[in-house]
């Protein structure tokens, strides 16, 4: 990874949120949206999901954006980006994309193979598309950078730079092509849903509803909370799967049952508030469930088991 002085970048305000501001309206017009579309994506989720959210991936977007100067919103932003585009939108670009290269290695001799093994073309495909990953991975925090207003917009002038610096190989107009592959694989529809959204806007309603509650504490809290959880992603849903099925070895049936309960943005809000609250005031935080409960409907115990397993992940972290 490259060192923060490969690439200078102008640095912008830091993101600072100022809670309170937002009539009940338009908080409630926002929060019946989130919920919305929320449901829809858990009505639509594939087996695929979540298969770009493991752990080096994540760790990667969250140092890129951390060398390029931007703000965390982006790194949550860009992960969602690049997901939507290799699950969501699958069908319409992985097979296609696949089948291309299929075509256009045929009659070519590959070093080391023979080519009449297709388990050789499984395997060339397979190199191809390891080596495109971190470039689609650049392309998705250029995306996701144009789309905050607090983070500066890597160009390619500062892509380019930043890749030489690393020793990375490639062309301006490799990433014009990563970049408008992307675009069109989601059908230049940016509006794709991200964790910190959810977060903020429930940490507004609380606040509405409740005004001694400290949301600005919290909000503070919650960013690293987050971070954690999408870092030890795989590790903490695994808990929660073993404590909801009470199986140590939870068969493929279940595994695939609870593949919506890992996409489901609402209850992952819920959940990294609901810790942050317990961290920040063990006395006060059954009070914080309670008033989540009845902004979302989400049950208080599925809250309290949510908050359970990653607060033992965190202080298991802390302890080893």
């Amino acid at each position: 990874m490259a060192t923060s002085t490969m690439v200078s970048l102008p640095t912008r305000e830091q993101r600072k949120l100022r809670f309170g501001l937002v009539s009940l309206d338009i908080l409630t017009d926002i929060l019946s949206n989130l919920n919305k579309r929320n449901k829809s994506n858990l009505e639509n989720v594939s087996d695929l999901c979540g298969c770009l959210k493991e752990r080096r991936i994540v760790e990667c977007v969250f140092l890129l954006c951390d060398e390029l100067g931007l703000n965390p919103v982006v790194g949550y932003q860009a992960i969602e980006i690049l997901e939507s585009t290799f699950t969501l939108s699958c069908s319409r670009f992985t097979t296609k994309y696949i089948e291309d290269l299929i075509r256009s290695q045929k009659g070519q001799p590959m070093q080391g193979a023979s080519s009449e093994d297709p388990e050789n073309y499984e395997d060339l495909i397979f190199q191809i598309l390891k080596k495109k990953l971190f470039l689609f991975i650049f392309s998705s925090i250029q995306i996701a950078s144009k789309l905050d207003l607090y983070s500066n917009v890597v160009n390619n002038d500062i892509a380019m730079r930043f890749l030489q610096a690393v020793s990375y190989s490639s062309s301006k107009e490799q990433l014009v092509d990563s970049e408008i592959l992307i675009l069109k694989t989601l059908n230049f529809n940016l509006n794709v849903p991200n964790p910190v959204t959810y977060v903020e806007t429930l940490l507004e309603v609380l606040g509405h509803n409740d005004p001694t509650v400290p949301v600005v504490e919290l909000h503070h809290l919650c960013v690293h909370v987050l971070q954690f959880i999408y870092l030890q992603r795989e590790t903490i849903y695994n808990s929660l799967l073993i404590s909801a099925t009470g199986c140590p070895n939870p068969s493929e049936e279940q595994r695939a049952k609870f593949v919506s309960v890992t996409q489901d943005l609402m209850l992952l809000g819920v959940g990294v508030i609901a810790v942050a609250a317990f961290i920040h005031h063990i006395s006060t935080w059954e009070k914080v469930v309670e008033e989540l409960t009845g902004i979302t409907g989400i049950s208080s115990q599925s809250i309290v088991d949510f908050a359970y397993v990653t607060l033992m992940h965190i202080t298991e972290t802390k302890s080893m």
